[in-house]
């Protein structure tokens, strides 16, 4: 469980460096576009990926470029939902992601529904809709952002898993996907880095270099020891899988609330609850916990 507990720690500080950038300073951007130079040069370090299968028939280049082009827009989508919705409801989000590829599961790749998935489905659209639920109340500094960045957020990482199952099912071995999208992604990032630079919105410094490539260690952190865990506990899937997804929401939680004291209105709470119970509900009925 070592594992798992490091991913879901680096998962959570991936939100929490996206929320410190701004007090920092750091240009957002580039950090994720730095990062993407961490988690490719990590990847081929760590997973020594055989590309030659990126050469044969049948590669899933729609799928890869897919991801190349989602992996770094969905980021800065996570990042500003962070900074007008705070890390609780963004994290939370991220998670119930989910649900999208459990009915993607259901339309797409032919898996049989259950009424246990069914509950969990909509109890997860429940607490979706509570966590971005914004009061009378709500300050107004957080705007339409406090809704539609975590929405963003929630449809954005479940197309990607959808993607990432496309390529998976293409035969593509899992470090050469990874090695491939995180190179797709570094292209468009600097990219859009480097024509923010031409129209002069956006300059090239250190200190945004060095956040990115803490941020990149932090994200591929969260990626590896995840993994890892699997490997770890072969027998037990749905524990690790619980674990990692019930770990980020409740210490993002925690960390939202008493480190950057983000508030939450009630319903936003029983949407936090509910987001715990349907993430439960579908380890039950994908895994048999």
């Amino acid at each position: 469980m070592t594992y798992v507990l490091l991913s879901v720690l680096c998962s959570v500080l991936v939100s929490v460096l996206l929320k410190l950038a701004r007090r920092q300073h750091v240009d957002v951007g580039q950090a994720i576009a730095w990062n993407y130079v961490a988690t490719s040069a990590l990847t081929a370090w760590i997973f020594h990926p055989a590309l030659d299968a990126l050469h044969g028939p049948g590669v899933p280049w729609v799928g890869l470029i897919g991801l190349g082009v989602l992996l770094p827009t969905i980021f800065l989508a996570l990042a500003a939902s962070v900074r007008h919705a705070g890390i609780v409801r963004s994290d939370a989000a991220q998670r119930l992601s989910l649900l999208i590829s459990l009915l993607a599961a259901f339309l797409l790749f032919g898996e049989q529904p259950t009424a246990l998935k069914g509950a969990g489905i909509a109890l997860g659209l429940l607490a979706l809709l509570c966590m971005v639920w914004r009061g009378r109340h709500a300050p107004a500094s957080n705007g339409a952002g406090a809704w539609y960045w975590p929405l963003a957020v929630f449809i954005g990482f479940g197309v990607i898993d959808i993607l990432f199952k496309r390529v998976a099912q293409a035969g593509v071995p899992f470090a050469v996907s990874l090695q491939g999208m995180f190179a797709l992604a570094l292209i468009v990032a600097f990219a859009v880095v480097a024509w923010r630079c031409l129209r002069g919105h956006a300059r090239l410094t250190v200190r945004d270099m060095l956040a990115g490539l803490l941020l990149g260690l932090v994200n591929f952190g969260n990626i590896v020891f995840y993994v890892r865990g699997h490997q770890a506990l072969p027998q037990h899937p749905a524990l690790v899988f619980a674990s990692m997804n019930l770990g980020v929401v409740a210490l993002g939680a925690l960390v939202g609330t008493l480190a950057f004291r983000e508030k939450l209105s009630t319903v936003n709470v029983v949407g936090l609850v509910s987001a715990l119970a349907a993430i439960l509900l579908i380890a039950r009925a994908s895994y048999g916990l």
